[in-house]
């Protein structure tokens, strides 16, 4: 596990990327919520986006950092995992449980499932082993075993029917400013849906529609596939 910034250290709240910028634009808002609130956050890459058209593991390394200053984290990592095939080995879901026994985090967020990147479902499908393999005290890892207490999966590429949404409307100043820290990405040509300089306005508008079910301004969504429990209604 590679430290790009911060340090390692136990975390309140920590999320899973496939690649770089892919935190920011999906739950960035409630990342820097937690931070705000005085959580110790963190950002887990699994790849340095080697694969991707625009920009290259140097730059996107640089730009990691300086949306990581931005954002105030506590923590930010790679795993260094290879770009386009994420979960092609059995070692990967063992590397991401060595670093979650690592980094201790009560809150895990995970790309969700239902999205038209492979990586990105490859991210939700070694994230769920690795969450498992952490809390098995018998597992091939060093370290004490760590269970995770609540896993939510946050909105890439494709729709979903969230559970639970978080009013971000005070975090989106710094929240364009983290994203727009990747601008080997989100400046020049447009070459999707998400690499493109309209990723601002595409993602605000997202985060609006959300936002009109709970009654604010903006939100993001995310997804829990078991109930948990509300307190102090």
């Amino acid at each position: 596990m590679n430290l790009i910034h911060g340090q390692t250290q136990l975390l309140e709240l920590l999320c899973i990327a496939p690649h770089p910028d892919d935190a920011e634009i999906g739950a960035g808002g409630t990342l820097i919520k937690a931070v705000q609130a005085g959580k110790t956050v963190g950002i887990l890459e699994l790849t340095r986006g080697e694969m991707g058209t625009q920009g290259t593991p140097e730059i996107r390394l640089e730009e990691t950092r300086q949306a990581a200053e931005i954002m105030k984290l506590s923590f930010r990592g790679n795993l260094e995992l290879p770009d386009g095939s994420i979960g092609s080995e059995g070692e990967h879901a063992l590397k991401l449980a060595r670093a979650l026994r690592i980094l201790c985090p009560r809150t895990l967020l995970l790309p969700h499932f239902q999205d038209r990147h492979p990586d990105h479902i490859s991210s939700y499908q070694i994230g769920k082993k690795a969450v498992h393999l952490a809390s098995l005290r018998k597992a091939a890892l060093e370290g004490d075993p760590h269970r995770v207490a609540r896993v939510l999966l946050y909105q890439g590429n494709a729709p979903l029917e969230p559970g639970l949404l978080v009013d971000v409307s005070g975090q989106l100043e710094v929240w364009e400013r983290c994203v727009m820290a990747h601008a080997s990405q989100f400046t020049g040509a447009a070459v999707s849906e998400t690499v493109t300089p309209d990723i601002l306005e595409r993602r605000k508008a997202r985060m609006m529609y959300w936002g009109t079910f709970a009654g604010v301004r903006y939100a993001e969504a995310f997804v829990s596939e078991v109930p948990f429990l509300l307190e102090g209604l």
